[in-house]
């Protein structure tokens, strides 16, 4: 009748695992309507519709950096870790020094998570629990062993197309 905790969490880490899809016309149709949009009056649009008009162009602004390079694109990864018994939970890896300090996660019941942006390429990462106990991503290929013991996984940011 009930489910077990663990069902409920895995559940919840599969659900926070699947890509997020964003419609590629959705600023081109706001903005379409934003051109139709009639003036209410002689002194211009109301106050309303040039914040919307804001907002829209600050949005396109931050999802679409001007910037035609594709080398400088980079994309947001969310990484998940279930550790309920603990006070803290970092992410670390080469894409931030190893510095627990630069990604901390926030927790729901237990269930940590943060989002990093991230450029093409391969990097090693770990969860540092308690700021002492280094854990490897079960859900994530385990990197080789490195020089220092340490437990690692790897996450491979695609480039074009990804």
């Amino acid at each position: 009748m009930f489910e077990r905790a663990d069902d409920v969490v895995e559940r919840v880490i599969q659900h926070l695992r699947r890509p997020v899809a964003i419609d590629p016309g959705l600023d081109a149709r706001v903005l379409r309507e934003i051109a139709q949009a009639p003036p209410t009056n002689r002194r211009g649009w109301p106050l309303w519709s040039a914040l919307a008009a804001a907002a829209v162009l600050g949005a396109i602004l931050i999802a679409r950096p001007w910037s035609r390079d594709e080398t400088n694109r980079s994309d947001l990864l969310q990484f998940v870790f279930v550790a309920p018994q603990a006070a803290s939970v970092s992410l670390v890896g080469d894409f931030n020094d190893w510095d627990p300090a630069r990604s901390p996660m926030q927790t729901a019941q237990g269930v940590w998570a943060t989002a990093v942006r991230l450029a093409p390429g391969r990097y090693r990462y770990a969860f540092l629990v308690n700021g002492v106990d280094w854990r490897a991503d079960p859900g994530a290929p385990t990197a080789r062993d490195d020089e220092f013991g340490t437990a690692s996984s790897v996450v491979t940011v695609g480039g074009r197309g990804s």
